[in-house]
């Protein structure tokens, strides 16, 4: 394995995270001065943000024709975000699920594992000779996220109240500087990534989605994992599982639906099992809910989760 790919990698991933920051940083200074709702900024700046690493990995993947990167990634980033952040979240200190969460976020979330499950089965669903993401199924997919939009919509009505509009302080030029270079730091970072886990996987001789599942899926996963950890140690529980949840139904409804509409992605059949224990990991979670203490992910079922990912992770590494 070429020493060079592994540098590729690493400094893709630095690049992609801090370039997410300084996106996240300048957009929400620059709503800030425009007096928008915090709640608001939280469920479309930050979550775009946090989502960001994903979508650019994807959109080079895709236009870049390694599809089973871009659909690896995805799928992997929603089992990394569930057992793996999940679990950190909740050894670091028990996480409270607040009761919306619990009924309507937690469900839309399974709904989307449901409907990748279904998109991409093209072959049994409707005898075709071969299974993809198509931009009709993108396009289905971004109504669910238009549906998930006037949600948070409604929640942000009843929200916080906003920011003053003199609540920003940052100049202009810093502001501006901060957005473009977190728009420049995320193509880099993007591009360094898929070229250096490409020739990783044609080095090792394994296949792209494997290394869109392990390696991609952890490191475009870095920034859920720094908030939801950071929030799980502050005691703002609401947040940690807020990020997880809302992160995993932004992948499908808007990461996968816009990389679809883009570019129609081919279906690796070996995916349904991966598409399986996503289902498995969402149901999970939505039962330990009503275990033990009620709407509250204990620190030994945290730990369930994080096992449960360390033998995922042995499992697909043994499948090739």
């Amino acid at each position: 394995m070429p020493f060079l790919d592994i540098i590729l990698l690493v400094a893709g991933f630095l690049l992609l995270i801090k370039g997410a920051d300084w996106l996240v940083a300048g957009s929400s200074d620059l709503a800030r001065r425009f007096g928008i709702r915090d709640i608001v900024i939280g469920l479309t700046i930050v979550a775009f943000g946090t989502s960001a690493p994903e979508l650019i990995v994807n959109l080079i993947s895709a236009f870049r024709g390694s599809t089973d990167l871009a659909l690896g990634n995805i799928v992997g980033s929603n089992i990394s975000n569930l057992l793996f952040i999940l679990g950190v979240a909740g050894l670091i200190y028990p996480l409270r699920v607040p009761k919306g969460t619990v009924w309507k976020e937690i469900p839309f979330s399974l709904l989307a594992s449901f409907v990748l499950l279904f998109v991409v089965n093209d072959i049994f669903l409707d005898n075709t000779a071969a299974s993809a993401v198509t931009r009709t199924d993108g396009l289905v997919m971004l109504l669910f996220l238009a549906i998930f939009l006037y949600y948070t919509y409604e929640i942000s009505r009843s929200g916080s109240s906003s920011y003053p509009k003199t609540h920003a302080k940052r100049s202009w030029l810093v502001v501006t500087g901060l957005i473009a270079s977190g728009i420049i730091g995320l193509a880099l970072g993007g591009h360094l990534i898929v070229t250096g886990a490409t020739a990783i996987a044609s080095s090792l001789g394994i296949s792209e989605a494997l290394i869109g599942l392990t390696v991609v899926a952890i490191g475009t996963s870095l920034p859920e994992l720094a908030t939801s950890a950071v929030a799980a140690w502050r005691r703002q529980v609401n947040i940690a599982v807020g990020n997880i949840v809302g992160s995993n139904i932004f992948n499908v409804f808007f990461i996968l639906a816009t990389t679809s509409v883009i570019r129609p992605l081919p279906i690796p059949a070996a995916l349904n099992f991966d598409i399986l224990v996503l289902i498995v990991a969402s149901l999970l979670l939505f039962f330990i809910m009503f275990i033990g203490k009620k709407h509250t992910v204990e620190r030994w079922q945290a730990g369930l989760f994080f096992l449960s990912y360390l033998a995922y992770i042995v499992f697909i590494t043994l499948r090739g």
